[in-house]
């Protein structure tokens, strides 16, 4: 699994400290320094069956600042795409990227269920 995360972000740091406990192994990936590319992106995006807009780190001071929520709602995927990647700072994380699953943010539930 990938493990795309930012090491000051509290949700992350949970995340993966549920993961060490439960034993499960990852590649930790500065989600700043390291963004994942466009096609890792697409090929997460189908995978996860998730509308891309969940993707978007929406409550992130980029987002705002960059006036997103307007171009979210009427862009198409590709372009959608191409933004997520240009900075990994307006994906929502922590990104989760495996064989056959996804998940984006951290809700134990899930993690539970998918990771377990």
């Amino acid at each position: 699994m990938k493990f795309y995360w930012y090491p000051k972000c509290g949700t992350c740091r949970n995340a993966k400290k549920w993961l060490d406990e439960k034993g499960v192994t990852y590649e930790a990936i500065h989600i700043v320094e390291a963004p994942p590319s466009k096609e890792e992106l697409k090929r997460a995006y189908e995978k996860s069956g998730l509308p891309l807009k969940k993707f978007f780190n929406t409550s992130g001071q980029k987002y705002r600042e960059l006036g997103l929520k307007d171009k979210v709602a009427s862009a198409s995927d590709d372009e959608l795409l191409h933004i997520l990647a240009s900075d990994g700072m307006l994906i929502k994380r922590p990104l989760a990227i495996g064989d056959e699953t996804v998940t984006v943010g951290f809700k134990e539930d899930e993690y539970n269920a998918k990771w377990q």
